[in-house]
């Protein structure tokens, strides 16, 4: 799915209005119909109060067109409009007047505290103040009218966004946005539902296809890109009938250190779970043997060193090298780093302490071969890029590392973003479960068996990103939450697979509507 900017959104509007010679009073129309088909089929002409509170641009001339079509139809409906300027959008001036002339029940202008109604945790609060057209931060009574509803423990719906937030820029103001239990968003979410700084103000949301203009929609580059199922679906490569363990590909996996090889039998293992023909695993001497025993399809080199990694010597010509798990940051080993950097023809997946080596050494660098993989967390993100103001910021510099150094960055977070050039990735797949030591050299190990495997290293990143939230989700579900640990997430790895192409099954009303 495509997360569009609202400059190409107001710009969709624009085009679909021309092309198929409809007015934006009709789109409006359109988007009041939808989130009023949402709502009736849920609330089956249910009693229950709802407070719409209106904007005086589009957005609240969406909200008009919701409360003219509840009241139509017999919904308890009482219509308020923030009052804060005196102007106001041509197309909530047309819709003000509709919902006069259908009822005795004017909305109500508010313009102090002193309108705030009444409202009880039983009824229902529609949020329609602010959408994609807002260019400041809230302020003076309006601010506090979004702080008031807050406080309020009615269930609150947004329309289109909650009212406050900015679509694809960084918040000003937490105290001034509405925090919604469910967000009704238009054609396609907007960016900022999924970084961590505006993600808590919209907890649920759910698409609404508002009919903008299919070519305009297929044919625009996004702003960004949601991966979930069907996407994934699209990026997986089916084996060929004929192939055999050398055309899948060899990973190299160099990891591990004294008291650290844990992380490499996990990233080793998810490597052959995900599909690489043939991992070799280099380690110091101390982990011979628990590899050995702990992963037998694996074969296993090790360094002369006893304890931690010194010199990276194999003879062969991996199709990718997965590295960093558990191997430290010590001297020899920052450059042994250094020389796997400078000698490997494949695309290196750096991870954990291959990543703090960089940090020890920033000119390795440069030395990064072209199409690698980094998948920093937060705090190693940092080390890398230095610190940002916020979100947008964080993904300006994400974007502009990429492209010096020509590499493909996971940024991961509740929701993964893979960045690569000026292309954004968003992954919907995973939860709370994957918060467990290991999980990191996990999906190392995905990416690189996937590259291994034949796919780019962009594909790579964004179906294993994928694959690895899907497998923890399939493991929470047998085990909760709590309950997961790094190996669970390995052993779920083929149902993942078996998940990409599970048929969804309908519910049992839609099945008796179908019949």
């Amino acid at each position: 799915m495509k997360i569009f900017s609202a400059a190409q959104l107001h710009e969709a509007d624009k085009v679909t209005a021309e092309k198929h010679n409809i007015t934006s009073l009709d789109l409006m129309e359109r988007a009041g119909g939808q989130i009023f088909a949402w709502l009736h089929q849920r609330m089956q002409g249910a009693q229950v109060p709802i407070h719409i509170f209106c904007g005086i641009g589009n957005n609240g001339g969406d909200g008009l067109v919701l409360g003219r079509l509840l009241i139509e139809n017999g919904y308890n409906v009482t219509i308020y409009v923030a009052n804060f300027t005196d102007k106001r959008s041509k197309c909530f001036l047309v819709n003000y007047d509709k919902v006069k002339n259908i009822t005795k029940k004017w909305p109500i202008l508010m313009t102090s505290e002193a309108d705030f109604p009444e409202i009880h945790k039983d009824d229902i609060i529609i949020d329609a103040i602010f959408g994609i057209g807002l260019n400041r931060a809230p302020e003076g009574w309006v601010k506090k009218l979004i702080q008031y509803l807050n406080k309020n423990k009615a269930f609150t719906l947004s329309i289109d966004m909650p009212s406050g937030m900015y679509a694809n820029q960084a918040l000003e103001d937490a105290d001034a946005v509405i925090t919604s239990n469910h967000t009704l968003a238009f054609q396609t979410p907007k960016f900022s539902f999924f970084l961590p700084e505006t993600a808590r103000f919209v907890p649920f949301f759910e698409v609404l296809d508002i009919g903008l203009d299919p070519e305009y929609i297929y044919t625009t580059e996004p702003y960004a890109q949601v991966i979930s199922k069907p996407e994934a679906q699209q990026l997986y490569k089916p084996r060929d009938r004929f192939s055999y363990k050398g055309t899948h590909g060899h990973t190299l996996v160099v990891a591990g250190s004294y008291g650290k090889m844990g992380a490499a039998v996990l990233s080793t293992k998810a490597s052959l779970k995900i599909g690489s023909g043939i991992v070799t695993t280099f380690i110091p001497k101390v982990g011979y043997t628990i590899l050995q025993t702990s992963v037998p399809e694996a074969m296993v080199l090790t360094d002369d060193n006893e304890n931690v990694l010194s010199s990276i010597n194999y003879n062969f010509n991996p199709q990718c090298i997965a590295v960093g798990p558990g191997i430290g940051t010590s001297e020899q080993t920052v450059n042994a780093i250094k020389e796997l950097f400078k000698r490997s023809k494949s695309p290196i997946v750096i991870d954990a302490d291959g990543l703090n080596c960089i940090a020890e050494d920033k000119s390795l660098l440069k030395l990064i071969p072209k199409q690698s993989i980094l998948t920093p967390h937060k705090g190693e993100l940092e080390r890398l890029i230095g610190t940002w103001k916020n979100d947008y910021d964080k993904i300006k510099k994400v974007k502009a590392f990429a492209k010096k150094y020509e590499v493909v960055v996971v940024i991961k977070e509740t929701f993964t973003i893979v960045v690569f050039e000026d292309k954004l990735y968003i992954n919907t797949s995973g939860n709370q479960a994957l918060a467990t030591a290991g999980s990191g050299d996990v999906l190392t190990g995905i990416i690189a068996g996937l590259v291994s495997q034949g796919y780019d290293s962009l594909l790579a990143s964004v179906l294993g990103v994928y694959l690895h939230g899907s497998a923890g989700v399939l493991a929470s579900k047998q085990m909760g939450y709590e309950g997961v640990i790094a190996s669970d997430i390995i052993d779920f790895i083929p149902d993942s697979y078996i998940e990409l192409f599970k048929q969804e099954q309908a519910p049992q009303q839609e099945k008796t509507e179908t019949k």
